[in-house]
């Protein structure tokens, strides 16, 4: 069976030098809040293009704990309206509400998956105080066009970026285009540590130092408690996995973009649709950093058998959307066809930087085997 994303085998890559920087970090005797944190929160400001970099427990959390800063600095309140795209994973949705913040849910752009310009501009009321735009399977959201909304009618702006690491748009990575962006190091990620990690990024001084002092229980200094904070900080061992695996970021970006150029290439199937670039040039599908490889088939399921049966695993991101979570059972009602049909038949292909030749060669010829009944 090709798996859909080998980790042992990623991991096995720089096996040395993660042995030795977990040794490095076991001998200092150092292990939370050292060296290696601050040290892999400039490196990835300045991979990011950011100012700061503020190490946190999780992706969740780096949102959370940014939209929580933004109310104790007073420029949110209880109530206050984020617009968020209804096909985003759950995440995205939990850290507003986790923040007495209302979620405005709007049906993402028909090509990209993406949260919509349009879409958001009719969505924004008197209440609207934010965006969180989510960088989907790898590709930037459209910010030139977010950023003008968002300049024009005063919101602040957090990016999802839990699955962009290294995207671009215009020369700008993903991170340094909002206000803050949060960013996941889950180890399926394609900067992944070797267990949960995550990160926030932004130019703003103040909002930095907010992010930093509730993340370490409210301190902003020691046994002295500005803020009724968490713990929800990122350890040294992670952060040391993570210096490790930075360096060799782009290398497997274009790994990955290799796989997705043969998928786009090699599969002719009328009954499955390819992930579309935002852009038709060479330059934007080089800007996706193909954390997913996505394609939509009204017959997923019989699909998705026939692909395992041919050996290939498949994933689905994502099959229940938010708005028809349990956890939010008083949304069940809303309507967003959009969203509800891309759950409905959205496939995740095997995509990595390990992906062998032959393995791919073999999904595309799956794939194209396959017919419509």
């Amino acid at each position: 069976m090709i798996p859909f994303l080998d980790l042992k085998a990623i991991n096995a890559q720089y096996r040395d030098e993660l042995v030795a920087a977990a040794t490095r970090v076991i001998d200092s005797g150092w292990y939370i809040q050292g060296q290696e944190v601050s040290a892999f929160e400039q490196e990835f400001a300045d991979y990011c293009g950011t100012q700061h970099c503020i190490g946190v427990a999780n992706g969740l959390e780096a949102l959370t704990l940014t939209l929580r800063a933004w109310k104790e600095q007073g420029r949110l309140k209880d109530g206050d309206e984020v617009i968020v795209p209804a096909n985003t994973y759950i995440a995205s949705i939990l850290a507003i509400t986790e923040n007495c913040l209302t979620p405005v849910l709007v049906e993402p752009d028909e090509a990209s998956y993406n949260l919509c310009p349009k879409n958001t501009e009719a969505a924004i009321t008197s209440r609207s105080r934010a965006m969180l735009p989510v960088h989907l399977y790898g590709q930037l959201a459209d910010m030139p066009a977010l950023m003008d909304i968002a300049e024009r009618h005063k919101l602040l702006v957090l990016e999802d970026a839990a699955q962009a690491h290294g995207a671009s748009l215009n020369d700008r990575k993903a991170g340094s285009w909002g206000h803050a962006a949060g960013f996941s190091f889950y180890p399926g990620k394609n900067l992944g540590a070797l267990g949960d990690a995550g990160a926030i990024t932004t130019n703003d001084d103040e909002l930095a130092t907010v992010l930093r002092a509730l993340g370490n229980y409210g301190s902003h200094k020691k046994y002295e408690n500005r803020y009724q904070g968490v713990n929800s900080r990122l350890d040294e061992m992670q952060a040391a996995m993570l210096r490790v695996k930075l360096p060799h970021q782009e290398k497997e970006i274009a790994a990955r973009r290799q796989v997705a150029h043969a998928y786009i290439n090699g599969i002719k199937n009328d009954a499955l649709t390819l992930p579309l670039t935002l852009g038709t040039s060479s330059l934007a599908f080089h800007s996706h950093v193909w954390h997913l490889f996505v394609i939509r088939c009204q017959q997923r399921e019989d699909l998705q058998q026939h692909l395992a049966d041919h050996g290939v695993q498949t994933l689905i991101h994502y099959p229940i959307p938010p708005h028809h979570q349990q956890a939010y059972r008083n949304w069940q009602e809303q309507n967003f066809p959009e969203t509800e049909a891309l759950h409905k038949q959205v496939l995740s292909l095997p995509i990595g930087p390990t992906l062998a030749e032959e393995h791919t060669k073999q999904v595309v010829k799956a794939c194209n085997a396959w017919k419509a009944s």
